[in-house]
């Protein structure tokens, strides 16, 4: 599976775009330095019910921005 078609699943399942996850991390205090990948992860998990592999493609969008 390419990354795209992680993005466009994550996108169908959630109705969330990269960016709507990016203003909900800020909001909840996820993107600033020292933030692990497993809490990101994990709450992506928890809240959006998102698979190991989709979190983490959420995840890789936030470092290749610079925001952690």
């Amino acid at each position: 599976m390419s990354f795209q078609a992680y993005i466009d699943n994550i996108e169908k399942k959630t109705g969330k775009k990269p960016d709507d996850f990016k203003q909900i991390a800020s909001e909840k205090g996820l993107l600033k330095p020292g933030v692990k990948a497993g809490e990101i992860v994990s709450w992506l998990k928890t809240d959006f019910e998102l698979g190991h592999g989709h979190a983490m493609a959420i995840y890789k969008v936030f470092k290749d921005d610079g925001l952690i």
